[in-house]
């Protein structure tokens, strides 16, 4: 009996620790967030590139010639620098087996010569599909105006469309496609991590807190003080002594470092699908609120009188019947929340009221007017 008590005793006691384990909030260094997942360094960045190309193998669902103009020069100057002249045909060119497309990528820090990147094409005339089409050899530029690299390949479309006499149905988007490794780098970038005597870490969301936290971080890492916010959203760092020109070495142990991110207390709202979301950090003075809604609800019945049977005079006639109902939320209270409520006391208590998304909208519009909401809301 004592053993079996002991084990009891043993059981209750593992449960209780569980429990505390799973009842206990996240513990600071849980809450934290990497440097390298909400700040970038300077100079290690992505480069847009775009670039205006043909293509070719569609099976007629390609762009119509008589309406498309930039098509037909594209194809003649294409054929031209093949040797081919067509100049004397253009009134007999008519071809719906080719389009204008829109290349574009993203070119990765640090790429080099030779490497590879995938590529997004895009119909900008009146093709319905660029299913089963080749994109010939298209230079796709920089902001500078530079080329970076050249694309080309088969085209792979994740939409297709099939029409007959009496309907059609389109899944997804035709009219762009995507070509995986599709594009060769032909410049590379030029930029030295190792020649930099200071760098920036530039904040993704600005804040005072956050660069301040990040700064401390750093310096308490290196055991020194190299690095100072100049802004909301630069954190400045001078390279120190010890790691020479490894600035690579440097980055890699500063991005691993661990902050306690800040932000303001923000409310974003999306009036088109009635999306709320709320930061933890907003809250409201004392307020007192009441919603309701007046609903009128009209239904029209119309029943048929006619006359008995066999009976020799009368005519059948349809009598209008409504019904009239008014619904004014009688039964809606006014509801009262206290100064400094958190973010789930000020939704329990709207939810209390039975209010909606969007009537909730509209009732934090209003508390932000009165100024008891201490928040920032931001309508998208």
């Amino acid at each position: 009996m004592i053993k079996r008590l002991g084990k009891y005793a043993l059981q209750a006691a593992l449960s209780a620790v569980l429990g505390i384990v799973a009842l206990a909030p996240l513990s600071e260094s849980q809450a934290q967030s990497r440097i390298k997942d909400i700040a970038d360094f300077e100079g290690v960045r992505d480069n847009m590139l775009v670039g205006y190309g043909l293509v070719v193998g569609l099976n007629g669902t390609g762009d119509d010639l008589g309406d498309a103009e930039f098509t037909r020069q594209s194809m003649v100057g294409m054929l031209e620098r093949l040797g081919i002249n067509v100049r004397d045909q253009l009134d007999n060119i008519d071809s719906d087996n080719i389009a204008a497309v829109m290349v574009t990528a993203t070119l990765p820090p640090f790429s080099r010569q030779g490497s590879r990147l995938d590529v997004s094409v895009s119909a900008i005339g009146s093709a319905e599909s660029l299913q089963g089409g080749t994109l010939l050899v298209t230079p796709m530029v920089g902001a500078d105006g530079e080329v970076y690299s050249v694309a080309q390949g088969q085209l792979a479309v994740g939409g297709f469309s099939a029409a007959g006499n009496a309907q059609t149905v389109v899944k997804g988007v035709p009219t762009s496609a995507r070509i995986a490794n599709g594009a060769i780098v032909e410049r590379e970038i030029d930029f030295n991590l190792n020649s930099l005597s200071s760098m920036s870490v530039v904040l993704r969301n600005p804040d005072f807190t956050t660069a301040r936290r990040i700064s401390d971080a750093i310096n308490a890492y290196l055991g020194q003080t190299a690095s100072r916010p100049s802004d909301p959203g630069t954190v400045r760092i001078e390279i120190p002594e010890n790691y020479g020109q490894d600035v690579v070495a440097l980055l890699t142990d500063i991005e691993q470092l661990r902050v306690q991110p800040d932000q303001i207390a923000r409310v974003v709202i999306d009036e088109n699908t009635g999306t709320i979301v709320m930061g933890e950090n907003v809250r409201i003075n004392r307020v007192a609120i009441a919603q309701g809604n007046l609903t009128i609800r009209v239904t029209e019945t119309p029943q048929v009188s006619q006359p008995n049977p066999f009976a020799q005079t009368g005519n059948t006639e349809v009598v209008d019947r409504t019904q009239i109902e008014i619904d004014e939320d009688a039964d809606r209270q006014l509801g009262l929340l206290d100064t400094g409520v958190s973010l789930q006391e000020l939704v329990s208590g709207l939810n209390s009221l039975g209010v909606g998304p969007r009537d909730m909208i509209t009732i934090l519009q209003a508390i932000k007017a009165s100024g008891a909401l201490q928040a920032e809301i931001e309508v998208m």
